[in-house]
């Protein structure tokens, strides 16, 4: 089973294949609880997780003078487990957390929620959301005129969501990824050829189903076999070098270690080429961001 967006179904199924020894490969999914409490042999946590999410946003962010934090909350477990972290790298970087708000999943109006964030005062405004929600929320605060007063960012935020919202509402904002198409020689020359297929650039999740289910093939290929231990095995003790990671590795637990990135979103006057979307602020290391 490859991807599983959703963390709770993404749980659900991996009791399932651990009954059944079959693997799943998870990219799109988020919560630490799969590589925790419900971690199990046959699971593979590839991309990111909300732990590496809020260290490379909210420890970053506050050590960079962002110390004053409000959210804006996605009210289910997702959000819930984002803030949770964020708040806890905030925190243990000097910082304050003064408030937060939930809003109902789905949400189309956030003005309501970015009220409260302005009122709060806060240095830092932060979305801990996703998908539409995200592109509506961060849309409502630059109508309400809440940078530069205040830093806008998105715990969860992937390329196809700055393009929705576009340069001029998203500049200024800082995000947390573990893929962008235009870093090096090897993202670029993967994105191309992703692009001439969907006419879009990948997201970090589009990468890292590419990365993984090519690490898992290389094992089934090196060992002879598809029986999931022995695959699990070859996958662990291979390192992963391609375009997506340089050094990662699988460890026991089934978290595949790698660099995360924190960018800043270009305004529209620094972006050159359609999707050149950012700028690299910081490398958060593999050992330091899982």
């Amino acid at each position: 089973m490859v991807d599983i967006a959703s963390s709770g179904v993404a749980l659900a199924v991996g009791s399932i294949a651990a009954e059944r020894n079959k693997i799943i490969l998870n990219s799109g999914s988020s919560t630490t609880r799969i590589t925790n409490e419900d971690c199990n042999k046959v699971t593979v946590h590839w991309t990111y997780d909300t732990y590496a999410l809020g260290k490379g946003s909210a420890g970053e962010i506050t050590k960079r003078g962002g110390n004053t934090w409000f959210f804006i909350t996605a009210d289910y477990v997702f959000g819930h487990s984002l803030q949770k972290d964020a708040s806890a790298f905030v925190e243990s970087s000097g910082g304050k957390v003064l408030g937060s708000v939930n809003a109902p999943f789905p949400t189309t109006d956030f003005s309501s929620f970015v009220l409260r964030a302005q009122e709060s005062g806060a240095k830092v405004v932060a979305f801990a959301n996703s998908g539409a929600d995200l592109v509506n929320g961060v849309k409502t605060a630059g109508e309400f005129g809440l940078t530069p007063k205040q830093q806008v960012t998105g715990l969860l935020v992937m390329i196809n969501d700055i393009h929705a919202i576009g340069l001029k509402a998203a500049q200024g904002m800082l995000v947390t990824e573990a893929f962008y198409w235009n870093m090096n020689d090897k993202t670029r020359a993967w994105s191309r050829r992703f692009f001439e297929k969907r006419k879009r650039m990948p997201t970090m999740i589009h990468a890292g189903i590419y990365s993984m289910v090519t690490h898992y093939l290389n094992a089934i290929k090196a060992i002879g076999t598809d029986e999931a231990q022995a695959v699990m095995a070859q996958m662990r003790k291979t390192p992963v070098n391609d375009f997506f990671a340089t050094n990662g590795h699988l460890r026991e637990d089934g978290k595949m270690v790698h660099d995360m990135y924190l960018f800043q979103v270009k305004s529209p006057a620094e972006s050159k080429e359609p999707w050149d979307y950012y700028k690299l602020v910081a490398t958060i290391p593999g050992e330091q961001a899982f």
